[in-house]
């Protein structure tokens, strides 16, 4: 049982981490939902216990591994990710908003 002092901490530390990393692939790939399309697959690498090459080779059984791992999250978890989401979505928001007021990056 995760207390929840870690968990908030936690969902900041995600929310900020994620928003650095979109914001600065958005200023240097001048695409400004990269790094919203790209959080699932991170989220899958975070989950995943599996290596990306079983993907490849044992399909069915990584996949439904993959599944059950999902499914088995805690609520904390979940809650942590999605935080991680938001800052991902939040760096997509700021970039346009910047982009919009005049302000080219790169």
């Amino acid at each position: 049982m995760i207390s929840l002092p870690v968990v908030l901490i936690s969902i900041v530390l995600f929310f900020v981490l994620f928003f650095g990393i979109g914001f600065l692939l958005n200023m240097l790939l001048r695409m400004s939902w990269i790094m919203a399309v790209v959080y699932p697959i991170v989220c899958l690498f975070i989950i995943s216990n599996k290596k990306m090459i079983s993907y490849v080779q044992a399909p069915g059984e990584s996949f439904q591994s993959l599944f059950q791992r999902i499914m088995s999250l805690a609520v904390a978890d979940v809650v942590i990710l999605a935080g991680g989401l938001a800052g991902a979505i939040m760096s997509g928001i700021a970039i346009k908003a910047l982009r919009k007021r005049g302000y080219q990056m790169f």
